[in-house]
């Protein structure tokens, strides 16, 4: 059996790492789990940025110059929908509109967003498995001087101009993690992508990841849980103490996996403070 590897991902940084991992693994041994907690309703269509950059990415066919969107892509809705008073602070392209519309009617039509996913990367050529985290809804909400907003809206249409208080996940506590986040017992590795670490790894691990489960795999298993970057020492060890110490994390199993790798660091000779700071 193929022992696969699950990188969680965002948008542009975890796209290219994916699509990194693509390069060097056979189709069947890697599956992407996007983030959806950015997915909000615009122009009556459900768009989902995630899932759609990391899309895109695998199928060669993202704008090299933005890293989302489509390549080559042309803008007449959009020119055409500002004069008529329409919302265009969130710039969807006529290409990229044909995504969401499709995706719109075969959710209204009573389809899941894996079942959708599926189908729509396939179409367009993707070869590993790419899921969305969950198929129920988690949005993104943050708080901020000037009441609650949506994600999109404080980080698009107001350029992040409100001071940002906290965030949290709304539907993060009854959301069902999507199945392939569960099937634990063949991984190789869980690979955190380099994306947002609070916007867009942090919902993963809110509420569509099994925490527990992914510690007693890793433990039991001895399969790596890892976040690639740059660091003298293992970088499996080293960037991932530093990822739980931002988020920090529950207490339980957790913080028990924390521990070991803690023990594991300082066996490497790492020098680790009681912050958890890596010298």
């Amino acid at each position: 059996m193929t022992k696969r590897i699950l990188a969680l991902a965002g948008g542009v940084g975890g796209a290219k790492l994916a699509l990194g991992l693509a390069g060097v693994l056979p189709a069947e041994a890697l599956t992407v789990a996007v983030n959806t907690a950015d997915d909000f309703e615009h122009l009556g269509l459900m768009v989902c940025p995630d899932l759609d950059t990391v899309m895109y990415t695998l199928a060669d066919v993202a704008n090299p110059e933005t890293g989302w969107g489509r390549r080559d892509e042309s803008w007449t809705v959009m020119e055409a929908l500002g004069p008529l008073g329409g919302e265009t602070w969130f710039r969807l392209g006529d290409k990229d509109l044909a995504t969401h519309i499709e995706r719109t009617r075969r959710l209204r039509a009573g389809e899941t967003l894996s079942s959708v996913t599926r189908d729509l990367s396939t179409r367009l050529g993707v070869k590993p498995a790419m899921v969305p985290m969950s198929d129920d809804p988690v949005r993104t909400m943050v708080t901020t001087d000037r009441g609650e907003l949506a994600f999109q809206d404080w980080f698009v249409r107001l350029r992040c101009e409100p001071k940002v208080k906290s965030v949290r996940f709304a539907g993060a506590e009854t959301a069902l993690a999507n199945p392939a986040l569960l099937d634990l017992a063949d991984l190789r590795a869980i690979v955190v992508c380099p994306s947002n670490p609070f916007v867009s790894v942090a919902p993963i691990l809110a509420g569509a990841l099994d925490r527990e489960a992914v510690v007693q795999t890793a433990v039991e298993q001895h399969s790596a849980l890892v976040h690639l970057g740059t660091s003298e020492h293992d970088a499996s060890l080293f960037t991932e103490w530093q990822v739980y110490r931002m988020f920090d994390a529950r207490r339980g199993a957790w913080a028990t996996f924390q521990y070991l790798v803690r023990e594991r660091l300082l066996a490497e000779g790492a020098q680790v403070g009681a912050d958890g700071a890596v010298a």
